[in-house]
C-alpha cells in the first residue's frame, strides 16, 4: 500500500518536473522546493542559493521568510556547507554545528545562535554545471542520514533539470539572464513584503504567504504582483481585505 509520504514524494517530483509551461514562476518553484524538502526530510528549515553566473552567489528562496533564516542563508554566500557543496559538487554535512568553528567560523556561530544544531547541503547540478545548492537545517541533534541526503540530492537534481528545461523552452534567454532576473525579482519581493507587513502589521512570513496566495488565487505571477505593489498600481488594502483572517498580528 502506498503511504501518504510516498504519495507526497511522488507529487513533489511531478511538480518539480512541470516547468515547461508559459506561466512558470521560478521563485515560487524554488520556494516549493525548499518547503517540500523540509517536509519530506523532516528538517526545520531549508533554503536555496543560486549562482549569478558571474562568480557570485545569492540566497533566492527559503522554506520560511524568517529573518534569521534569510540572514543565515546570506552568510552562506561566503562560507558554510552550501559553499563547500558548490565547490566540491558533492553533499556536505555537519552533525554538530557547535564544533565547526574551524571550518565555518561565521556560519557556525550564526547557525547555533539561530538554534540550529545540524546542517546538510546538496549541490544543484547537471553533469559539470552547478547552478546553486540546497541547504537543510535542523534544530535537533539528529543529523540528516545518508538516505535523507540522497533524497535531498534527488530533489535538488530534479529542480535543476526543471530549471534548465525551462531555459531550453525559451532559447532566446540564456541561463545567466534567467538567474539574474530571478535575483532581481527576489529584491522586488522583499520590498513588497515590507510594504504589506507595514500596512497590515504582519510578520514577514505572513506578508509573503499573503502575497503568494493572492497571486495564485488571481492567477498572477508572484513577481508581477510584487512589482505592482512596489509601484503602487496595486494597493496593500487590495490584498489585506481579502485575507481569510483579517485580524492583524504583531510583527516579531
Amino acid at each position: 500500500m502506498t503511504t501518504r509520504r510516498e504519495q507526497r514524494l511522488a507529487q513533489t517530483f511531478v511538480t518539480l518536473s512541470d516547468t515547461l509551461v508559459d506561466d512558470f514562476d521560478v521563485l515560487d518553484f524554488l520556494t516549493l522546493l525548499a518547503e517540500r524538502a523540509t517536509t519530506l526530510l523532516e528538517v526545520t528549515a531549508a533554503g536555496v542559493i543560486l549562482s549569478d553566473q558571474r562568480g557570485g552567489w545569492h540566497p533566492t528562496a527559503a522554506s520560511t521568510e524568517d529573518a534569521h533564516l534569510l540572514q543565515l542563508l546570506a552568510t552562506q554566500t561566503h562560507e558554510g556547507p552550501c559553499q563547500d557543496s558548490i565547490t566540491t559538487s558533492a553533499p556536505v554535512t555537519s552533525s554538530d554545528l557547535s564544533t565547526e568553528h574551524a571550518r565555518w567560523p561565521t556560519f557556525s556561530e550564526a547557525a547555533v545562535s539561530a538554534g540550529f544544531h545540524t546542517a546538510a547541503a546538496v549541490p544543484m547540478r547537471l553533469r559539470r554545471q552547478t547552478i546553486g545548492a540546497l541547504t537543510l537545517l535542523d534544530t535537533t541533534p539528529a543529523a540528516v542520514d545518508t538516505n535523507g541526503v540522497q533524497l535531498g540530492q534527488a530533489l535538488a537534481d530534479q529542480a535543476t533539470v526543471g530549471l534548465l528545461h525551462h531555459r531550453a523552452l525559451r532559447r532566446e534567454e540564456t541561463l545567466s539572464e534567467q538567474l539574474q532576473a530571478t535575483l532581481h525579482h527576489r529584491v522586488v519581493i522583499e520590498q513588497a513584503k515590507g510594504i504589506l507587513a507595514e500596512a497590515g502589521n504582519l510578520t514577514m512570513q505572513q506578508a509573503f504567504q499573503l502575497l503568494r496566495e493572492h497571486a495564485r488565487v488571481h492567477d498572477r505571477h508572484l513577481t508581477d504582483l510584487a512589482n505592482s505593489l512596489t509601484n503602487r498600481t496595486t494597493q496593500p488594502a487590495d490584498l489585506l481585505t481579502a485575507r481569510p483572517d483579517p485580524t492583524p498580528h504583531n510583527q516579531e
